[in-house]
């Protein structure tokens, strides 16, 4: 009777125990609870990197005046059961302990490291938080540790392939220009203007000191590029030329150019660093 007393003492722990099984049966019969802000943590799988410092302030100051309204949706960490990954809510989360909150209300979910990727991902997308290159990152994650496909990921995610193919493209710019996309001085437009310029971190400089639009860039990388024919004028390309051109620099992320000459011609590829270079001799050879 004595060692009745004590566990019903003991509560909800002396029924379930304490191992990952009997966390996730008490995950089962109540997913909504509050947590302790210390037994949260941000998720491997969060695509955000960047958060603004004046956006959490804002946000900290709207906590303390309202609460937290939306629950932070998370998951048990698998490494340790007593503890919380952060899947989406991060930003409320910084906010909070900014607030100086000692809990947060929470949803729990049993998902899977992918359902994971995409939920946070989704939810980044859908609240336009995430950076051009922050987003290409995802999919690129998605692509590498999943197998999903470009059409894959338009359906999940809900965006068209070529808006992910773009995306993807980013990730063959320099290093150096990506900081510059990612610290704002340049746009994605921007970028991926500069995959098709022969000198790609000179023209970024251009574009910033000059404050080009991603139209005036355009332009600018036309001329560079363009050749006189012998008659001194340029040949008009027809649309399937144009067509094929761009299928071509969505596979490889390079600038691609067909030159038509009777019944031959040629094919040539612009790349703007050996990195671009290198990534697509991968592709051609894997």
């Amino acid at each position: 009777m004595e060692a009745k007393r004590k566990n019903l003492g003991r509560g909800l722990s002396a029924l379930l125990g304490d191992t990952a099984k009997d966390y996730a049966e008490l995950d089962r019969v109540r997913t909504e609870k509050s947590v302790p802000l210390g037994q949260l943590h941000p998720c491997g799988f969060q695509p955000r990197r960047r958060f603004s410092e004046a956006e959490i302030t804002e946000l900290a100051q709207s906590i303390k005046e309202k609460g937290i309204l939306q629950p932070l949706v998370v998951r048990r960490d698998q490494a340790d059961a007593a503890t919380f990954e952060i899947i989406c809510g991060e930003r409320r989360w910084r906010a909070a302990q900014m607030a100086q909150l000692h809990e947060v209300p929470v949803l729990i979910k049993e998902l899977s490291d992918l359902e994971t990727l995409e939920i946070a991902l989704i939810e980044n997308v859908q609240r336009e938080d995430l950076s051009a290159l922050e987003e290409a990152e995802a999919y690129k994650r998605l692509m590498a540790e999943f197998g999903h496909s470009q059409d894959d990921m338009a359906k999940s995610i809900g965006k068209s392939r070529s808006h992910i193919a773009n995306l993807l493209r980013l990730l063959n710019l320099p290093d150096a220009i990506k900081e510059m996309l990612d610290d704002g001085r340049l746009s994605a437009g921007h970028g991926r203007a500069l995959l098709g310029a022969s000198e790609p971190l000179k023209l970024a400089a251009k574009i910033i000191r000059e404050k080009l639009s991603v139209r005036e860039t355009e332009n600018l990388i036309r001329q560079q590029t363009a050749k006189p024919s012998s008659s001194g004028t340029r040949k008009t390309k027809d649309a399937d030329t144009i067509a094929l051109e761009k299928e071509l620099q969505d596979i490889t992320g390079l600038k691609s150019d067909i030159s038509q000459k009777g019944d031959g011609g040629s094919l040539t590829f612009h790349y703007g660093s050996l990195d671009q270079l290198e990534g697509v001799i991968k592709k051609l050879t894997a």
